[in-house]
């Protein structure tokens, strides 16, 4: 027997995503820009929070080499931050090399058919959660003898 998917809050989230995602971008061609896009953006982002942090670290230094009376307790924070730092960075270096492994999925290119069958089974993957069909089977599916409509 199957195991059923997990019901809690994130996982949720990720269905309903997961699924609009299929529905929005049917196609062999959409999910590669989708995924290219999504790539570039949290490559983009996290090297521009990367910079700035680097920025931050860089001024409280001067301002610790002019203030010689910095204690212990006040380095600690600039520790925790270098860590952060480096594990952005690390972040950053798996997107890079994803990035290499990605441009390869761009050399494919798939006849109309091919997306044709794309858009037909993400329609079966993904239905529209607010299609008058679904809804009435979500709600005959959820429907318990304790419920008052159900007769």
């Amino acid at each position: 027997m199957p195991e059923e998917p997990c019901q809690c809050p994130d996982c949720q989230r990720f269905y309903r995503e997961h699924d609009r995602l299929i529905r929005e971008f049917p196609t062999l061609r959409q999910q590669q820009e989708l995924n290219w896009a999504a790539l570039q953006s949290f490559r983009t982002l996290s090297g521009r929070v990367i910079e700035d942090l680097q920025k931050q670290c860089g001024q409280r230094a001067n301002e610790n080499l002019i203030d010689a009376t910095t204690t212990e307790e006040a380095l600690e924070p600039d520790d925790q931050m270098q860590q952060a730092i480096a594990d952005l960075e690390n972040i950053n270096a798996h997107l890079f090399s994803i990035e290499a492994l990605m441009e390869r999925i761009f050399d494919v290119r798939a006849p109309e058919q091919i997306e044709q069958k794309f858009r037909e089974l993400a329609g079966e993957l993904a239905p529209d959660p607010l299609n008058a069909d679904r809804l009435r089977l979500n709600r005959l599916l959820h429907q318990t003898p304790d419920l008052p409509d159900r007769k």
